[in-house]
């Protein structure tokens, strides 16, 4: 069956985002309210009117670019994602679901198809969140989440105030961000993981995101000289570090094999080769579908740091830092994306993304479903992040297919 999209101008238009924080490895930086954001948010709100759609920015620097609907005042079909990336980070994580969403506005006025229901393409602000965190900042506030002030009040690293910054690239609109209606909301996505590619299917329904649970936990013991200090008398941080990520990592194997469990940050003081640690701080995440098997991850994982402390005669204090539910998505959006894979002829498995996504909060305000595509190896969230452009193309081709069943066409 013939795309509805044309997948040489997506292809076309990812390449230029491309080229917009572009680095040596082939991959893009792109820091929320960087040069770069702006750059890139300017590219796409060029576009968008290009197209002859309407582009309005929220307070929070939400992009929404509007096509009406022959019932413009039903609320609009969603589709979307976001053009920040993490530090060196891939050319398809965000930027996809951005622009293949303007694709499929610009293939329906193409072949003149209207809709009942408005559409809507969005770039959603600091989604990913490394320099402003927490991340999904922009849909979590539009779904009232998080409270504008409190946002603009958020520091990064240099101590730079998230609404400056907003103001400073040109982004601090003047439109209300707060929840509103939404007909539905539908979101391309590369899996960020292997699954997809490895099984040979082309298209994953993604039938909800995992809850994701993040703590912080701090060791203290005791700072001495490495050299007098015996081993019997030391009380080092590091080592029930150690010995508590060692435990960390068997908990998911105890409870189910889907679920995951990382450490992924560690500081030590004072960090000198000559110096006993005194204090050891790490992360942990963990991620799974079933909300009674996250808690239970939570408790087991607590018991182990405590665990690991006590046999190293260490203080330990452990901090919820994050936490989001397992969210399931509405049952008429998966059937649609499943249903345009059927018409298509695209082999499709249903799946959970393991990854927090900005469709997460706007399954609050209505129908919501993601499509995944393969990507090279599962490589995500680095410049080694690839997909094939006949995959982008049958994203793109699903995401038509889909938003034109939920957004309905007019008589």
């Amino acid at each position: 069956m013939p795309l509805i999209i044309d997948p040489g101008r997506l292809r076309r238009s990812l390449e230029e985002m491309a080229r917009i924080g572009a680095t040596p490895g082939g991959g893009v930086h792109r820091p929320t309210l960087t040069d770069a954001d702006r750059e890139a948010r300017d590219l796409f709100a060029a576009w968008c009117r290009e197209a002859g759609l309407a582009v309005t920015v929220d307070e929070m620097g939400n992009m929404f670019a509007r096509r009406p609907g022959a019932d413009d005042s039903a609320p609009p079909a969603m589709m979307g994602s976001h053009l920040d990336s993490v530090p060196y980070g891939g050319r398809f994580d965000g930027s996809l679901g951005v622009l293949a969403a303007l694709e499929v506005v610009r293939s329906l006025s193409d072949r003149g198809i209207r809709t009942r229901r408005p559409v809507e393409v969005v770039n959603w602000t600091n989604e990913e969140g490394p320099r402003f965190p927490p991340s999904m900042l922009g849909s979590g506030a539009f779904c009232g989440k998080y409270g504008v002030e409190w946002a603009y009040g958020l520091r990064d690293g240099e101590g730079k105030r998230f609404g400056e910054e907003l103001a400073r690239i040109g982004y601090r609109g003047p439109a209300p961000c707060r929840p509103r209606p939404v007909g539905c909301y539908l979101e391309l996505h590369i899996e960020q993981g292997p699954v997809l590619e490895k099984e040979g299917v082309q298209i994953g329904a993604v039938e909800g995101i995992v809850g994701i649970t993040w703590l912080r936990a701090a060791m203290k013991g005791e700072r001495d000289h490495a050299g007098p200090t015996p081993m019997s008398m030391r009380r080092d941080a590091l080592v029930g570090a150690a010995r508590a990520v060692a435990a960390i990592r068997e908990v998911p194997g105890k409870l189910h094999p889907d679920m995951v469990a990382t450490v992924g940050e560690m500081s030590v003081s004072p960090n000198a080769i000559n110096v006993i640690p005194e204090r050891a701080a790490f992360s942990v995440d963990f991620r799974h579908s079933d909300e009674v098997l996250v808690q239970r991850a939570r408790e087991m994982v607590i018991e182990a740091i405590e665990a690991a402390a006590r046999g190293e005669g260490l203080e330990v204090s452990v901090e919820e830092v994050s936490r989001s539910t397992a969210l399931p998505f509405h049952p008429e959006a998966v059937g649609a994306v499943a249903g345009a894979c059927r018409e298509a002829g695209y082999t499709c498995r249903r799946m959970w993304s393991a990854a927090g996504h900005d469709a997460r909060y706007l399954a609050e305000l209505g129908p919501a479903a993601m499509i995944f595509i393969p990507c090279a190896g599962g490589k995500s969230h680095t410049e080694l992040e690839d997909a094939s452009w006949e995959d982008v193309a049958r994203g793109g081709d699903v995401l038509a297919r889909a938003l034109i069943t939920l957004a309905g066409r007019a008589a």
